[in-house]
């Protein structure tokens, strides 16, 4: 359920006298904002569900959404709902490249403890986005370039933040990214999907054994309590990614995953 808006609360100008938030063009700014947030949390909402979170008329609401979606920020979808826009992707993708300083020490601990490659990706749109990696030290590692794209039920990083989603929000991203066999081992109906889901909520971690790409084994962790969607993972060669080598990372998995939270957190104030 969408959360309501929240009161305003008097601000005082540059003349040094008090203005109240929640009228004129700063309570329009408000509502735009939080229109933003509430299509960031939900995925996508229809008309009818926003108005009544930020508690104004239809009419109006779809005002400040029309000028949301000419401005790029918000998109209209084919079943009339509205999802977040293009352009904030960009401007996400440029907060994304400020983590890097953060998480990078995180991915090079991943990768030296481990032996295998770490990565970080993101949720960007409805397909996850690599945007860092530490390789391994092997001659023959797993190498995914940043910036690559994938379907997020094919991928360990990808099953680790859909798992932190509601069922209905997989649900939505699902059906407009399709579920495509990637190979033999890759989940393809909706049903099992959210059964791993469930799996991977009571474990703390997820799998991907096969799933992406063949010979190929993966360990993610969605990193918790920021604000937005990502995860990180080790990977490597099946003959090297065993079930005792499962034992170490997934702890040191969890105990980075915290850490870069606890970061991130910090500079995001």
């Amino acid at each position: 359920m969408l959360a309501p808006a929240n009161p305003g609360v008097g601000v005082e100008t540059e003349s040094g006298t008090v203005e109240n938030r929640t009228s004129g063009s700063v309570q329009s700014v408000e509502r735009a904002f939080h229109l933003l947030e509430l299509l960031a949390d939900s995925g996508d909402s229809s008309l009818t569900e926003l108005s009544a979170a930020i508690d104004v008329p239809a009419p109006t609401t779809r005002r400040f959404l029309k000028t949301l979606v000419s401005l790029g920020y918000a998109r209209q979808l084919p079943n009339r709902h509205y999802g977040l826009g293009l352009k904030l992707t960009r401007l996400a993708g440029r907060v994304e490249s400020q983590f890097g300083p953060i998480v990078t020490p995180h991915l090079d601990t991943l990768a030296r403890e481990i032996g295998e490659s770490a990565n970080l990706a993101v949720l960007e749109g409805d397909l996850v986005v690599y945007i860092a990696q530490s390789p391994s030290r092997h001659a023959m590692r797993m190498f995914t370039e940043v910036g690559h794209r994938a379907h997020a039920h094919s991928t360990g990083v990808g099953k680790a933040i859909l798992a932190g989603l509601s069922d209905d929000q997989v649900g939505r991203i699902v059906s407009r990214a399709g579920m495509p066999a990637e190979t033999a081992h890759t989940i393809t109906d909706l049903a099992k999907l959210r059964t791993e889901l469930h799996r991977i909520r009571r474990a703390g971690y997820a799998t991907d054994k096969g799933e992406q790409e063949i010979g190929v084994v993966c360990y993610a962790v969605a990193i918790p309590d920021v604000p937005i969607s990502m995860a990180i993972s080790v990977s490597g060669p099946t003959f090297r990614m065993t079930q005792e080598l499962g034992k170490t990372a997934v702890p040191l998995l969890i105990s980075e995953a915290q850490a870069i939270s606890k970061e991130l957190l910090g500079l995001l104030g």
